[in-house]
């Protein structure tokens, strides 16, 4: 094993990716585990409404919620928050939604 300018006996390509952005390989903070692809169909669809848990807020400020572990970004959702949410756009690994609504209370889900 030899050493490089690293130190760490890898080639400079190894190990880091050096994506540290949303949508990377890995594993990211934030406990999802799950990862949905292009490929695999969306529990959620667009215009359709769904009653949500906030667990957790964004980088930018808007409320986290699941369903069957895919990410909702909910536009004003705040952290405790059950509310009936309009889908308003899907993506490949997650989706936008505004409030509609009271929803009512959802056992907690991992």
């Amino acid at each position: 094993m030899s050493f490089n300018d690293s130190g760490f006996g890898e080639s400079p390509r190894q190990g880091y990716s050096g994506n540290r952005g949303y949508g990377g390989g890995g594993r990211r903070f934030g406990g999802g585990g799950r990862r949905f692809d292009d490929n695999r169909p969306k529990p959620v669809e667009t215009g359709k409404e769904y009653d949500v848990s906030v667990t957790e807020i964004s980088r930018k400020g808007d409320g986290i919620a699941r369903v069957e572990g895919f990410v909702i970004f909910v536009k004003g959702g705040q952290v405790g928050q059950n509310a009936k949410v309009k889908i308003t756009q899907v993506g490949g690994r997650f989706a936008t939604a505004d409030v509609v609504g009271e929803g009512t209370p959802q056992p907690a889900t991992e």
